[in-house]
C-alpha cells in the first residue's frame, strides 16, 4: 500500500508509505493520496487531517521511473494532461479541503514533496528537514504548483530556485513557511498534539477561519497565479522536448537514488 490511513479521536492520519524509495511519488501513490484526502474530507467525524511519511525522508518528489512513457514517446500534450490532474488539481484540492491540515516533515522534501506539504494549513518540521526545488536544472522554473513566492517571499523564492540549494527547517520557520521545528524523535507527537488541540475547536468555526485566510490569498491573486505559472512550467517541458531531450532526468534520478 502506497498510502496508510487511520481515523481516530477526530483526527485522520494519512501516511506516505514508500520509504524504500524515499516516498517518491508515482501515479498510484498520488491517486491513493487524493482518495485519502477525499475520505477524510467526507468523514463527519474527522475534524483535522495530519499528513506524515514513513522512513527517513518525507518525499524525494516525483518518481522519475513511475510509469511514464519512455522519453522518446513523451509529448507536451501528454505531460500537460497528466500534470494538470495529478499535480495541479490534486494540490489545489488538498489545499481547499475545508478542514485544518498539518504536514509533519522530516528529512528531504524535494520538488514534488513541496506539493504535498505546501497545500497543508500548518507545517511541523523535524530539525533535519530540508526543503528544495532543483528542477531549474531541467530548464524548468519550479514545480507545477508554484507556492514558492507565496511561501517564501519573492527574493528567497528566487534564491532557492536559482541555486537549487535546500532550505533548512530553521530558515523555513524564520520566514513563516514552517510553524514549528522539533527534534526528529518528537515530530509525530508534536503534530498529533497540535491536531488534538485544534480538534477541540468547533468544526464550523475552523472551516470558516480556513476559508477566510484562503479566500484572502485568492483575492490577492494566489489562485490565478498558480494557474498561470503552471503554463509557464509547461514551456520548460516544451523546451526540454525540443532541445535537450531530457538528458538531466538521469542526473536527477541519480540524486534521488542516493537518498534511499
Amino acid at each position: 500500500m502506497n498510502i496508510l490511513y487511520e481515523a481516530k479521536d477526530r483526527i485522520a492520519t494519512i501516511t506516505l508509505n514508500r520509504p524504500g524509495v524515499a516516498n517518491a511519488q508515482n501515479a498510484e501513490l498520488l491517486d491513493e493520496l487524493d482518495a485519502a484526502w477525499t475520505r477524510a474530507a467526507e468523514d463527519d467525524d474527522v475534524k483535522v487531517i495530519v499528513l506524515r511519511a514513513e522512513g527517513k525522508h518525507f518525499s524525494a518528489g516525483h518518481d522519475l521511473k513511475g510509469g511514464s512513457p519512455s522519453p522518446e514517446k513523451i509529448t507536451l500534450e501528454w505531460i500537460y494532461s497528466a500534470e494538470s490532474r495529478r499535480y495541479l488539481e490534486y494540490s489545489l484540492h488538498w489545499r481547499n479541503v475545508p478542514k485544518p491540515s498539518i504536514a509533519a516533515v522530516q528529512g528531504r522534501c524535494i520538488s514534488g514533496g513541496l506539493m504535498l506539504c505546501w497545500p497543508c494549513d500548518l507545517i511541523v518540521a523535524a530539525e533535519d528537514a530540508l526543503f528544495s526545488d532543483p528542477v531549474v536544472i531541467m530548464g524548468i522554473g519550479g514545480v507545477e504548483y508554484h507556492g514558492h513566492t507565496w511561501e517564501l517571499g519573492a527574493r528567497k523564492a528566487k534564491e532557492i530556485l536559482f541555486t537549487g540549494r535546500p532550505l533548512t527547517a530553521d530558515e523555513a520557520e524564520r520566514i513563516g513557511m514552517v510553524n514549528k521545528v522539533v527534534p526528529r524523535e518528537e515530530l509525530d507527537d508534536e503534530a498529533r498534539a497540535l491536531a488534538e488541540r485544534i480538534a477541540t475547536m468547533p468544526s464550523f468555526g475552523l472551516r470558516q477561519a480556513k476559508r477566510a485566510v484562503n479566500q484572502t490569498l485568492d483575492v490577492q491573486g494566489f489562485h490565478a497565479a498558480i494557474q498561470s505559472v503552471f503554463d509557464i512550467h509547461q514551456t520548460g517541458h516544451g523546451n526540454a522536448l525540443s532541445v535537450t531531450g531530457y538528458p538531466v532526468l538521469a542526473r536527477l534520478d541519480e540524486m534521488k537514488q542516493k537518498l534511499q
